[in-house]
């Protein structure tokens, strides 16, 4: 008898849990059973690994087109559009206005919607359009207009792919894939800045344009193409992707079941107004958000990364070739850490040590203008992003269910944590430089309030899960599996 046939006489993968201890299955039917679900899982994992690998290149693209301003400006965007004072960095600043307004409504509507496939892709049509048009405006209004626009749309991307990840995931696997897909977010700083430095070395005055222009020009018709090819390759909900069979959307709805013990259909039945109200009213959401915050103006060092490498004295060129290096190495460590993290399910050690190596980096970077030593401390800096990863991913397991209210907290805590970035933009003014030494103790001061919100969410959910085993074992009732990860 073979599995599948073995498996159609004992009923459905989810009846097979149920008549685990019913006579009339074997063990060896049940063993058949149970081999051909593992055989099943693993083939459906597969399957969906190699179709959200997409998210990567989206995210590349989401990054480039949010930061490529950085680069822009070293090669004349400021000068070319008469940007004075302080308008240079109402220009970085605006993209995360936009971005913020329009998470949590983002994500209630994919919730509502429940098509990531047509809805993350045609986001991403519309801010790479966007993108290209920001290489013909001429003036300050229009570089903000069109900075507002590009981070209101892009608001679309991170909390709705965090968000989907969640959908089709458990628990111990999100922190994986969180980090593969954050991954792209850490190269696109590295391969963004080749990219540009290819473009603003080769391009100036092509077609009457400046370099700077040609760089908008580029960087968003490859936004535009990914996002073309992601409508065809991205899945939708469990529920509703035509590409699983019936046998692999029961077993992915069964695996979410079996991983919160939750009634599914109940959960999905919980409207994105009753998902709102319930995220709002949990403390828990507001402290990951605040934590986020005081995270995101220590790495704020990241819009300024080619100024920062710019001040190690070499040329456009070469500061922008440097900056590629410490995110590449930063990404195959975040990567680690967060697969770590995955197997130990633990979350705060990891955010902690990462922390405190960059914390390093950042001590070292205002003490001295050794060309090595300043080098050195930028790779450590961008470590603190190896702790944003596993962060994320804790974000995410602090929500199980319903799905409503998961994709509120999580457009939330990311929509309210872009404070941070709006403020970090203020963080680095040029008549700081070239030490940047009150900018770098900024970054430290919240580098260090991070650690503590997290030690102390850490705590709490310790806490919560002595209190549910406290309660399994006075009900004497089956446990239920589940336990926040700490």
């Amino acid at each position: 008898m073979s599995s599948h046939e073995s498996l159609s006489k004992v009923g459905s993968i989810e009846q097979i849990e149920v008549k685990a201890t019913s006579d009339d299955v074997s063990g060896a039917e049940l063993e058949r059973a149970n081999a051909h679900r593992a055989q099943l899982e693993k083939k459906l994992l597969r399957k969906l690994d190699l179709r959200m690998s997409i998210l990567i290149f989206i995210y590349i693209m989401n990054y480039i087109d949010r930061t490529n301003a950085t680069a822009a400006r070293l090669q004349g965007f400021e000068q070319d559009l008469h940007l004075v004072g302080q308008q240079y960095s109402t220009v970085i600043s605006i993209l995360f206005v936009g971005y913020i307004i329009m998470q949590v409504p983002s994500n209630m509507f994919l919730n509502w919607l429940g098509r990531p496939s047509l809805y993350l892709p045609g986001c991403m049509i519309i801010w790479g359009m966007i993108s290209i048009l920001t290489g013909i405006t001429t003036n300050y209004t229009g570089a903000v207009l069109a900075r507002f626009f590009v981070g209101f749309v892009e608001a679309a991307f991170f909390p709705g792919a965090l968000f989907l990840i969640s959908r089709w995931y458990k628990r111990d696997e999100v922190g994986l894939r969180t980090s593969i897909v954050y991954c792209g977010s850490l190269m696109s700083n590295g391969w963004g800045a080749l990219i540009a430095s290819g473009i603003l070395a080769d391009m100036q005055g092509k077609l009457g344009h400046a370099a700077w222009r040609w760089l908008f020009y580029i960087e968003g018709s490859i936004t535009i193409f990914i996002a073309v090819c992601a409508i065809f390759i991205l899945p939708d909900f469990p529920h509703n992707t035509k590409w699983l069979t019936p046998e692999e959307r029961e077993l992915a709805i069964l695996r979410l079941k079996e991983d919160v013990v939750a009634d599914t259909e109940g959960d999905l039945n919980v409207s994105p107004l009753q998902g709102l109200w319930m995220a709002l009213t949990d403390w828990k959401m507001w402290w990951f958000a605040l934590a986020a915050i005081s995270q995101l103006i220590a790495q704020s060092f990241f819009i300024f990364f080619p100024t920062l490498s710019a001040t190690m004295g070499f040329d456009t060129t070469v500061s922008l070739l440097l900056c590629a290096p410490p995110w590449v190495f930063t990404a195959l460590l975040a990567f680690a850490v967060s697969r770590h993290s995955d197997l130990k399910k633990k979350r705060f050690v990891y955010i902690a040590v990462s922390e405190l190596v960059g914390i390093l980096g950042f001590v070292i970077a205002a003490c001295t203008m050794n060309t090595a030593a300043r080098y050195i401390s930028l790779f450590l800096m961008a470590q603190t992003y190896a702790g944003l990863v596993c962060f994320y991913a804790w974000m995410s397991n602090s929500f199980p269910r319903p799905p409503a209210k998961r994709a509120v907290a999580i457009a939330f805590i990311n929509g309210f944590s872009q404070l941070g970035n709006v403020t970090g933009s203020y963080v680095w003014p040029s008549t700081w430089g070239p030490t940047y030494r009150y900018s770098l103790v900024i970054c430290i001061a919240n580098a260090t309030v991070f650690t503590v919100m997290c030690w102390v969410m850490s705590l709490h959910l310790s806490s919560l899960n002595k209190k549910i085993e406290r309660e399994e074992l006075n009900k004497e009732a089956t446990p239920v599996g589940f336990r926040y990860l700490a």
